[in-house]
């Protein structure tokens, strides 16, 4: 009897597709609201609409006697019209709520479920009750094993991977389990996993490790071709950092320069330090990259163990990189542990001086499983139980979940508020647009959604606020 998996993707129940007011719903226009809506969907189709490729690489695993199916629930309803031998949920912090709430859902219904990513690699523990089966690491090589005991009706309760996956064995990515025409593409792939770095914010280096593995560049290659054959749009390399290894990333791309694809990605700054590297990326079609630039305070980015982007070269190098024909997102992180309110006026001058394309200004989000978490806990900074990992909000960013060190929170809100106010304009966002050295129309497009966005988030850190403020007064009382 064939066996038959479903694989689902639970979108955050946290604004993560464009900011949600917090709280209670609040009264607005007719026309607002069409406006408001319209835009979440777009947003929800172009930005973020590209499929897990977590499930893409398990749907890929052939068992015989079983069928896979990948469900994205930011566009099908669960479709419980059907028996289901197995669903699995791969559980991402800021999805952890509704994930399980589904989880409960499906096993009232009798279905097996099966937890397994991120959440449940680094808290377990959390995972256990509710789920009947656990996958803990990276699953590319057990999850065979899992298909299997399902065929034999022998499900363990937790599969545990022993040791990280070593990429350069060949596991074809295939796309069959998709609905192609639901995303803005569905050319997405990684060419490595791991980071060299171990900025204290970041949960890669915790879950994939320190040590850089590598697909083979054969088979990366295969993949462009196999892909190009479903989907000719955009593609999206999801590497962390992809010019971590230089001599590889090098020899990669030159060997992408035939096949005429735009792609994006996220590098480091220190790509504009390398000329032939930097060649390769633009002559193999790299319209734009994601950098973290974070704090322009040498000391903020030590205090969070980020040393390999010093902060002198970094106007240079994203002139570089502009210069090779390539838009630059550069993302910020405002209220590191050193920031102080002198760091507005320092970004704004940054993101003109250099020529941002698309500027990100964030708040930073500490995440459980990450140092930072950890110590922000132990110094009663967390505006929340570090122990509820439900009361933290993962989204986009339009919520403070800590104090800052160097600023009280009302000095360091209207701070910031202020800081979005002045950069995300709809003039700066035109001008940005007709500056860009490629792919005008995204680079418009990110910057008018941003000007939408960050109005919201300043709509909810005003009443979050006002909030905290009466909390604190009541606390003193």
């Amino acid at each position: 009897m064939k066996r038959s998996v479903l694989l689902v993707f639970v979108p955050a129940d946290s604004g993560v597709d464009g900011p949600a007011l917090l709280g209670e719903e609040q009264e607005r226009g007719f026309l607002r609201s069409i406006k408001d809506g319209v835009l979440k969907n777009v947003i929800k189709r172009a930005q973020f609409a590209i499929p897990a490729l977590s499930l893409m690489i398990l749907s890929s695993v052939r068992e015989e006697g079983v069928e896979q199916r990948i469900c994205d629930l930011r566009f099908e309803k669960l479709p419980l019209h059907r028996p289901w031998d197995l669903v699995g949920i791969s559980v991402q912090t800021g999805a952890v709520k509704p994930a399980f709430e589904l989880a409960a859902l499906l096993r009232e219904k009798g279905c097996k479920v099966v937890l397994g990513g991120p959440y449940v690699t680094i808290f377990p523990e959390r995972c256990r009750e509710h789920g009947d089966v656990l996958v803990i690491g990276e699953a590319d090589d057990i999850w065979r094993e899992v298909l299997a005991d399902l065929k034999r009706d022998r499900l363990k309760p937790e599969y545990r991977v022993s040791e990280l996956p070593d990429l350069s064995v060949s596991r074809p990515v295939e796309k069959n389990a998709l609905d192609v025409g639901s995303y803005f593409t569905t050319n997405v792939l990684q060419t490595t996993r791991g980071c060299p770095y171990s900025c204290d914010f970041c949960n890669v280096h915790v879950m994939n490790g320190h040590r850089l593995r590598h697909r083979s560049i054969p088979d990366v290659v295969a993949e462009v071709g196999r892909f190009l054959e479903k989907d000719r749009r955009i593609f999206f390399l999801l590497d962390d950092t992809i010019n971590a290894d230089e001599a590889y990333a090098e020899k990669l791309f030159r060997e992408l320069v035939p096949f005429g694809i735009t792609w994006v990605g996220q590098a480091t700054t220190k790509l504009g330090e390398s000329p032939r590297l930097l060649e390769a990326f633009s002559d193999s079609g790299c319209g734009a990259l994601l950098v973290g630039i974070e704090s322009l305070a040498e000391a903020s980015n030590r205090a969070h163990f980020k040393f390999h982007n010093p902060v002198e070269r970094q106007a240079e190098n994203i002139r570089n990189i502009r210069r090779a024909g390539i838009c630059v997102y550069g993302s910020f992180i405002y209220g590191l542990d050193e920031d102080t309110a002198e760091q507005a006026d320092a970004i704004e001058a940054f993101i003109d001086d250099t020529g941002l394309d698309v500027p990100g200004i964030n708040l930073l989000r500490p995440i459980p499983g990450t140092p930072v978490f950890d110590r922000l806990a132990g110094e009663g900074r967390l505006l929340h139980d570090p122990d509820d990992h439900d009361a933290f909000r993962f989204s986009w960013g339009q919520e403070m979940l800590y104090r800052p060190k160097r600023m009280p929170l009302e000095e360091f809100i209207p701070s910031y508020t202020d800081l979005t106010k002045r950069v995300f304009s709809i003039s700066r966002a035109l001008r940005r647009a007709a500056g860009a050295p490629t792919l005008r129309s995204a680079v418009l497009m990110f910057n008018l959604f941003y000007v939408h966005m960050y109005g919201l988030s300043r709509k909810d850190l005003a009443r979050q606020m006002a909030e905290l403020c009466v909390n604190d007064r009541e606390a003193v009382c």
